[in-house]
């Protein structure tokens, strides 16, 4: 299977992931190109792909809206350190169901552990990315950003 075909694979299976995971209406915005670096204002969780394809899931988004997203999850808002470790499962729990989603369609990949970034940061050291921007109502938007190294 090609490179381009495994991409796909995952982006689709990104998409089906978030809307399996995340209990909330969302509209989902064309996935588009993006160069270096990817620069972050608040907050989002980094999770290593390896395997068929190699990169990371990179889910970015303000705090409040990973506490909104918690909030109807969990039933309460969400702040601090209870924040920052729900941004982390819940970056776990998307990437996780991708595995199993895009397995199904013949692209094997595990992922490592959730890293939380929070902060103004910048990234680089990709060859290619995918932005896709993602709308969920009563959060505003987020948006998951696919490294590719290789």
């Amino acid at each position: 299977m090609s490179a381009s075909k495994h991409i796909q694979t995952i982006l689709n299976g990104t998409i089906q992931s978030l809307k399996s995971v995340i209990p909330l209406s969302m509209d989902i915005k064309s996935p588009s190109l993006m160069v270096q670096p990817f620069e972050q204002t608040e907050m989002s969780v980094l999770i290593g792909i390896i395997g068929d394809i190699k990169g990371r899931i990179i889910i970015d988004s303000t705090s409040n809206g990973f506490s909104k997203i918690g909030a109807t999850m969990f039933g309460m808002p969400l702040e601090g350190e209870m924040l920052e470790s729900f941004t982390g499962e819940l970056g776990n729990m998307i990437a996780g169901n991708l595995c199993t989603t895009v397995v199904a369609n013949g692209v094997e990949i595990d992922i490592t552990p959730p890293t939380v970034i929070v902060g103004t940061s910048r990234l680089f050291g990709f060859q290619h990315a995918f932005q896709l921007p993602v709308e969920i109502a009563d959060v505003g938007e987020i948006t998951i950003i696919l490294t590719i190294d290789e």
